[in-house]
């Protein structure tokens, strides 16, 4: 694989970074709000999407992918918050109806025979990239910066504490919702690089050592893409070097940098302490 030339696998690198730094920078949310099961769930939706229209051919599976976890977001925001069931009952339905739902359109689609398209889609692919993903990836990537800095008052409101942040006047709703959408198409666009099966630890990972290592959320907000965009990049060159899937080997250095921040997490030390 290290004999690829600079310029086929170049993609791949630019959009692993974006990737990592867009993911991780939404799992600040879904971790801090405990939307783990919701982020699982439009992942796995998403990759519904991208295998139906592998199955259509005619239909480009990448807006396949964002219309599903789109859907997905949709659905599981007012059900989580309107349902008597508990969020995780929803989600319990629907994850293994996604999964089933892509692991059928996979087995009818064209590709799976040959295992290009479905594979990609199931672990990633270091040559499933193009520039013309890298200038989407750039372009939701600089939209996310805007809405972050745009609505930054009111996200760390709600992030503090949801309740204060309605009391206070903030229409926490339509910025719930804002959070569950933008999250959705960060995984739809980030689908091809990690694949539908991994894409989850990018999101939850890299922004679950940065809260193991900070305390200040404003500090989380720049630690996590830092994190995510490492974790990537180390996946990259894993996986060229030992000729493995990129989404593999991105959610091993995920879980690695996760490890090492348990480690040396100032929060466990001071639990440790607190206990003697």
């Amino acid at each position: 694989m290290l004999g690829i030339p600079l310029h086929i696998v170049l993609p791949t690198l630019i959009g692993s970074l974006l990737a990592g730094m867009m993911c991780s920078t939404m799992g600040v949310f879904v971790v801090r709000m405990k939307l783990s099961a919701l982020g699982f769930a439009m992942s796995h939706a998403a990759f519904a999407g991208a295998a139906l229209g592998l199955l259509l051919a005619s239909v480009d599976p990448l807006w396949m992918a964002m219309l599903f976890a789109v859907a997905a977001a949709t659905i599981l925001g007012p059900l989580s918050e309107m349902s008597r069931l508990d969020a995780d009952s929803i989600i319990g339905a629907i994850f293994p109806l996604m999964m089933a739902l892509g692991l059928i359109f996979l087995s009818f689609a064209p590709s799976a025979g040959v295992g290009n398209g479905a594979l990609s889609l199931l672990w990633g692919s270091v040559l499933g990239i193009t520039m013309s993903d890298v200038y989407k990836l750039a372009v939701l990537a600089a939209t996310l910066v805007i809405v972050l800095i745009g609505f930054g008052k009111e996200f760390l409101a709600i992030l503090l504490d949801r309740k204060l942040a309605a009391a206070s006047g903030i229409n926490t709703r339509v910025h719930y919702y804002l959070i569950l959408f933008l999250t959705a198409i960060v995984v739809a666009l980030s689908l091809q690089i990690t694949g539908g099966l991994l894409i989850y630890t990018l999101m939850i990972l890299p922004a679950s050592a940065a809260y193991q290592l900070l305390y200040d959320i404003k500090k989380v907000f720049l630690l996590a893409p830092v994190l995510g965009a490492a974790s990537a990049l180390f996946g990259f060159l894993l996986s060229l070097i030992a000729d493995l899937p990129i989404g593999s080997s991105i959610a091993v250095m995920s879980t690695i940098i996760f490890l090492v921040s348990i480690v040396l997490s100032p929060k466990r030390r001071r639990t440790r302490f607190a206990a003697q």
